[in-house]
């Protein structure tokens, strides 16, 4: 009997020894263990972010956004997959590191130093600056004091910092509401459908919603410019933070954060109210008519890229003819039309369809070392000013100490093809890059508008078909929770 309860014993300790040597391996394990340790152990790196123009949003159905690519780069990085939980404000996010449900907040946050108390914050990625927006056909206000409305303001937001100083130091009147429910991008979609008098956003996100909502004006800056950058909770290790500070590290020098800088920051430029509108009339009125033709001919384009680059060549117009002979949907010469056999540049099928395979062939030139994503710029502007020209402005690009791989760095190069002290080192000479760089700045302007505006047309609809639903069965529509200052 004491020989078997010796065995006992000894099996018992055994287990132990070994529960305690197989115990940090354990998924569901936490304590004494550092924030890389769990996260890799989990084999999940849990990313809580808002849907926006740049941060997070899909297209044909698949993810897509800065801080989208961001992380899933940081989780392949970590050696982990990416879990990505979107919430409706900033508020809802916090709430995610308060109760562990995140690792990072990635989200376009705005460094802001009373939140240091309770978070850490990552590299600063890009910068804005906050702005008060208000619709543009009402008055213009030039400062807190000429507010005359409801202003609202995203729960959890950085902005709050700025407006209690306002009101504590020379603003004592101004006062604004919170709301609960509604984030920052809803908010500024509902200046711009005048359901709201004023909001507060980021210069970037307001640049962006401008190309779908131009009635959306931005009245006086409210900041200087402030980092941007991911939030994590505060922890007595610096493992993540230090994993974090090495991946932007790799990425920059990489040049790969400059490259998704480019992609979704480069086009953010100066707004044309009355070009954007424009243009969304022409999304209404006229692309109905030819949109299944965009869709039959964009091959592995995407066919609204592809709408786009018409709407630059011609808005549009199957008659558009140039002073130099180009005509057409896709204005094209005489020569490109007979190479691609189209007999009818005017034939608005004909047109789409040969500037479609024209492009592509184009893309196929493109030399192979430029990174996938990017290849369609450098077939724009070969498209436009021809390919030799293209080459030239890589090889000036080389030569200034450029990447000539880079888009963010050969564009740049572009204008100097029409300046003598630079074409004359040249192989082709003189072109006008200065129209390329336009001409592709506007295609990917149009493109973001039409990606953008077509996706609000959907979600509309939805919303109407939710409300008529929800009538017929009897049940008043929520308005928004609002928690007074």
């Amino acid at each position: 009997m004491k020989r078997l309860k010796l065995n006992y014993l000894i099996i018992g300790l055994i287990t132990v020894l070994l529960a305690l040597a197989l115990w940090p391996a354990i998924p569901w394990y936490g304590g004494g263990k550092d924030a890389i340790s769990q996260i890799r152990a989990r084999g999940v790196l849990r990313v809580s972010t808002i849907n926006s123009p740049l941060t997070y949003y899909t297209v044909n159905k698949l993810p897509a956004g800065m801080d989208y690519e961001l992380a899933k780069r940081f989780a392949d990085y970590l050696g982990v997959k990416l879990q990505v939980t979107v919430r409706p404000n900033i508020g809802d996010l916090f709430d995610d590191l308060d109760h562990g449900k995140a690792d990072v907040l990635a989200a376009g946050l705005i460094y802001n130093n009373e939140r240091l108390s309770h978070y850490q914050s990552g590299p600063s990625y890009y910068s804005v600056s906050q702005q008060l927006v208000y619709r543009v056909d009402k008055a213009r206000p030039k400062n807190f004091g000429d507010l005359k409305g409801r202003l609202i303001v995203p729960s959890g937001s950085a902005y709050l910092t700025n407006l209690k100083e306002a009101k504590d130091k020379q603003y004592p009147d101004l006062d604004w509401a919170i709301s609960t429910d509604m984030g920052q991008k809803s908010l500024l979609e509902a200046v711009a459908d005048g359901k709201l008098d004023y909001t507060v956003g980021d210069s970037v996100t307001i640049a962006l919603l401008q190309r779908v909502h131009p009635n959306l004006a931005v009245a006086f800056d409210i900041s200087d410019e402030e980092p941007v950058t991911w939030y994590l909770p505060q922890r007595s290790d610096d493992s993540l933070n230090a994993a974090m500070l090495d991946f932007f590290s790799q990425m920059g020098e990489e040049g790969a954060l400059a490259r998704l800088d480019e992609k979704y920051l480069g086009h953010v430029g100066t707004f044309d109210y009355v070009d954007t509108r424009t243009f969304l009339r022409a999304i209404d009125n006229t692309l109905p008519n030819i949109q299944s033709l965009f869709q039959k001919y964009s091959s592995s384009l995407d066919w609204r890229l592809l709408a786009a680059i018409s709407y630059q060549e011609s808005h549009w117009n199957p008659q558009a003819t140039s002073p130099t002979g180009v005509r057409g949907m896709m204005m094209l010469t005489r020569n490109t039309a007979d190479s691609l056999q189209v007999s009818d540049r005017l034939d608005p099928e004909q047109s789409i369809r040969g500037g479609s395979e024209y492009l592509q062939r184009m893309m196929a030139k493109v030399p192979s070392t430029i990174p996938d994503d990017e290849r369609i710029w450098f077939a724009l502007a070969s498209y436009n000013m021809g390919y030799a020209h293209m080459l030239d402005a890589r090889k000036l690009t080389a030569k200034q100490g450029g990447n000539p791989d880079s888009w963010a760095d050969v564009k740049l190069r572009l204008p100097m093809l029409s300046q003598k002290r630079y074409y004359t080192q040249t192989s082709y000479g003189y072109a006008r890059g200065h129209e390329a760089y336009n001409y592709v700045e506007n295609i990917r302007k149009y493109q973001i508008s039409l990606v953008g505006y077509l996706q609000e047309q959907d979600k509309r609809l939805a919303q109407r078909n939710a409300e008529d639903a929800e009538l017929a069965q009897g049940y008043p529509a929520v308005e928004p929770k609002l928690a007074m200052n």
